[in-house]
């Protein structure tokens, strides 16, 4: 009752002003407007990149794959970047797009911009496919020094910089250590092994990859998978082979498994691998000198693909 009543004393447009006032205060309040990232802050900087890592911090994958820094660029404005080739071996100017959120395409490539400053810039290099971010395949990080920064504050230059860091070491240490016990642990070498006749039975060439974007095929497959074409001359029998040999840490050489596919022929499958661990045996051990596949200098376990054709005579 006095509570009615000492509503109605209340002027009339106090109270709506109250009412104004306590509706306001319900209402969410909008979402603050994020501001756009831009790279104003470096136009004109050179940029060097000096390290690229998987999201563990490590340059190489389980198979071996290293990831190399070879980014320089200068910011020219917000849409245009000048950014050296390592193939054509020069500078071109390239579009810079901006998407959404962090996410920029720069030089035609997707990337997240995780951090700029006048001396660094971080990047994520993001998997895009069908317009999609693979958030499972995004897991490589750039880093990029201003030059002024490598020179003038760090004293160094990028060649010492770019070079692979205790922890890749203690990487390639530990999975060498697993190679050597077990084959299945075996992995590419970044300098392959390498194969040299010592006989004029015996004629050996390493093939050479050809870089094609279209299907998939990089300069990296060329240390990934090492293959090799390989003539006996005056061989038990006329014969062609593919297969694939480990490479041991000391240079020796191990059969390790057919290139044919005998899923339709099975019954063949093993009388062919007994042929082919003979020619390993009592040719390639004979007729080859062989050196060991390395990381980071440190010999270790390998695969390579071989063609072995024999020619009777």
């Amino acid at each position: 009752m006095h509570f009615n009543r000492s509503i109605k004393q209340v002027p009339r447009f106090l109270l709506l002003g109250l009412i104004a006032l306590a509706y306001a205060a319900c209402k969410p309040k909008p979402a603050p407007v994020k501001q756009k990232p831009s790279f104003k802050l470096v136009h004109g900087i050179g940029f060097t990149e000096v390290r690229r890592a998987f999201k563990s911090g490590i340059s190489f994958s389980d198979q071996g794959f290293q990831l190399e820094p070879d980014w320089r660029l200068t910011f020219l404005s917000d849409d245009s970047v000048n950014i050296y080739s390592p193939e054509k071996k020069k500078f071109f100017n390239c579009p810079v797009i901006f998407d959404h959120d962090s996410i920029f395409n720069v030089a035609w490539a997707w990337m997240r911009l995780k951090k700029v400053t006048k001396d660094s810039i971080k990047f994520q290099v993001l998997e895009v496919e069908d317009k999609a971010i693979m958030d499972d395949k995004s897991v490589v990080y750039m880093t990029l020094y201003s030059d002024h920064y490598i020179k003038d504050v760090l004293h160094s230059d990028s060649a010492t910089l770019v070079k692979p860091s205790r922890q890749d070491t203690l990487f390639i240490k530990h999975k060498t250590q697993l190679a050597d016990s077990d084959p299945k642990y075996a992995f590419s070498a970044r300098i392959p092994a390498s194969l040299k006749s010592k006989s004029p039975m015996l004629t050996v060439q390493k093939t050479s990859v050809t870089k094609d974007v279209a299907n998939n095929i990089t300069i990296a497959d060329d240390y990934l998978t090492p293959r090799f074409n390989i003539v006996i001359r005056k061989a038990y029998d006329d014969f062609n082979y593919p297969f694939v040999i480990l490479v041991d840490s000391k240079g020796q050489l191990h059969f390790s498994k057919s290139s044919i596919d005998m899923s339709m022929s099975p019954e063949f499958a093993e009388p062919q691998n007994r042929v082919m661990k003979a020619i390993t045996d009592g040719y390639l051990k004979h007729y080859l000198d062989v050196t060991p596949g390395t990381t980071l200098g440190i010999p270790h376990a390998t695969k390579i693909m071989v063609n072995v054709k024999g020619i009777k005579g």
